[in-house]
């Protein structure tokens, strides 16, 4: 594979900033392969997203970040500079549903995840020969009713002890505390149906084939301390019709829940959801 350096930037929206970022990237022999621009006219803030040859560069990461960060200063830049041979650490979650996590496990053995999965929590022990199987640690941690810190507690400890870039909630069916959410902010993705709030809580496909539904979905978002509302990185949907059973609605959500997390991922791992608010910009 190419070796890249990203570039990404959110900062104020004003004139020259493309010019200033291209400059200086030439001026230091880079060879620029990938750039997206974004400008949001409502909120005037602008983002962009570089993928650069290292080699062209001719220096290590490191070196290229302390050169760039006087423009950063200059144009009040949030930004990452981040090189492609770092691979990102992914931890995994999951309780009893398996499509999302073997998907995953799936696409990351057939190298289309870029990353290292570190580990793979679970509350249930259900997994542990498959995920044992791809030579990946598997770590049960049950959660009692009566005793949820300690369980998350020890979920934070295995997470920091795998050095995690990222954690992945692939039907892992429990709320993750506060503190936790604010650890990864921004790092930790879910995956759930997009029936809520309309079909909240137990048998959702059987309430909205009882209501009739036309259209069911999946969302991939940032996990935030407010259930299931934190930034959106990606959807998509199904169109079923009166002939579907609930069966059908299940089978359908699955396949599309498994899609929608995966591209959500790898989007991530290649840098292009930059995070506005509570909303996203995703240079897929």
């Amino acid at each position: 594979m190419s070796h890249y350096y990203r570039l990404v930037v959110s900062c104020p929206d004003r004139l020259g900033i493309v010019a200033r970022v291209s400059n200086f990237i030439a001026g230091h022999g880079g060879s620029i392969t990938e750039a997206s621009q974004h400008s949001d006219l409502e909120g005037g803030r602008f983002f962009m997203r570089y993928e650069i040859l290292a080699d062209s560069v001719g220096m290590p990461p490191e070196a290229l970040r302390e050169a760039f960060a006087p423009i950063a200063e200059e144009f009040d830049m949030t930004w990452a500079l981040t090189d492609t041979r770092q691979r990102r650490r992914v931890v995994l979650m999951v309780s009893r549903e398996t499509h999302c996590l073997v998907d995953l496990l799936y696409r990351w053995t057939a190298g289309e995840l870029d990353c290292d999965i570190a580990g793979v929590i679970s509350n249930h022990e259900d997994m542990r020969g498959l995920v044992e199987w791809h030579g990946i640690p598997y770590h049960h941690v049950p959660v009692k009713a009566d005793d949820k810190p300690s369980a998350f507690a020890e979920v934070e400890r295995l997470v920091e002890e795998a050095r995690a870039d990222c954690v992945v909630l692939a039907r892992y069916m429990q709320i993750m505390p506060p503190a936790l959410c604010e650890s990864f902010q921004g790092r930790m993705i879910n995956i759930h149906h997009s029936f809520l709030p309309s079909f909240a809580g137990a048998r959702p496909y059987h309430q909205a084939h009882q209501r009739g539904v036309k259209l069911i979905g999946a969302t991939c978002h940032y996990v935030t301390e407010e259930l299931d509302a934190g930034p959106i990185i990606e959807q998509d949907i199904h169109r079923v019709s009166h002939c579907h059973t609930p069966a059908d609605l299940v089978r359908f959500g699955r396949d599309v829940e498994k899609a929608v997390l995966a591209r959500g991922l790898r989007w991530h791992l290649e840098d292009r959801v930059l995070i506005h608010g509570n909303k996203t910009v995703v240079f897929a």
